[in-house]
């Protein structure tokens, strides 16, 4: 039994964090970076990436600097302290940079380019607000009020909507298609500038939903939407290598 933490005569094992990490949702999450992480690093290997050692003393001084230990004897002590060996720490630093280099060869401008051409309806994007109501009847209400004034909107959020953009008025703020329920998206993304939408009832019926759709902005190739891209290229690209290997989670 190896143990993480002990608490008087109790013993927290691996196999017991491994089981806590199961049950809160948080396995699942951390396997997927680290199956990520080493995907990116096979293929790093594959296609001949090469690392110089004053790039790897580099990034293992700044790792060092971030974490103030300056002298030789203090990384020691760090790395002891939690149970790791300088081949083990070399091999973090190092795989930290194959995945850098491969995924920065990932979603260049000619590719960023021509996805844009062939997706770009994918990246309208609108400026919405929200607001929440705890039921069908106060959101109908909510619904003439705002019809007769609708420039009311943020200040009937803060009064009324119980969903946290409260405090901002229920501003939500710019988002792509892909951001909203399926359902919902399609009325919102046809709806104009200042049309007010819903009520939308929740899946459970619990709490209903309005929609103020501020500004609308047809697709453009700027930063946010080249982020994105390269966002989604890379994921795809994570995708097609991991159907090159047999992946088990034991």
């Amino acid at each position: 039994m190896t143990a993480i933490v002990r608490i008087d005569d109790e013993v927290v094992d691996v196999a017991e964090f491994i089981r806590l990490l199961k049950l809160t949702g948080q396995f699942e999450s951390l396997i997927e970076q680290v199956v990520r992480d080493k995907l990116t690093v096979h293929a790093a290997k594959k296609h001949g990436v090469q690392l110089s050692e004053d790039e790897i003393q580099q990034r293992a001084d700044q790792f060092r600097r971030v974490r103030g230990l300056h002298r030789a004897a203090d990384m020691n002590h760090f790395l002891d302290a939690l149970g790791v060996s300088l081949d083990e720490f070399e091999r973090f630093i190092t795989d930290g940079l194959y995945q850098e280099k491969m995924l920065s060869n990932i979603g260049d401008p000619a590719e960023v380019e021509e996805y844009f051409s062939l997706n770009s309806p994918k990246f309208d994007a609108i400026e919405v607000s929200h607001m929440v109501l705890d039921s069908e009847g106060k959101a109908r209400e909510m619904m003439s009020v705002l019809d007769d004034d609708p420039d009311s909107f943020a200040e009937m959020a803060r009064e009324h909507s119980i969903a946290e953009t409260r405090e901002r008025g229920g501003v939500i703020g710019k988002v792509l298609r892909g951001s909203l329920k399926p359902d919902i998206e399609a009325k919102i993304f046809n709806a104009d500038a200042g049309d007010l939408l819903g009520p939308f009832p929740s899946s459970d019926g619990s709490c209903y939903e309005i929609f103020a759709v501020t500004a609308k902005y047809p697709a453009a190739l700027d930063e946010d939407v080249e982020s994105e891209i390269r966002r989604r290229l890379r994921e795809e690209w994570l995708l097609a290598r991991a159907q090159e290997h047999v992946i088990e989670v034991r």
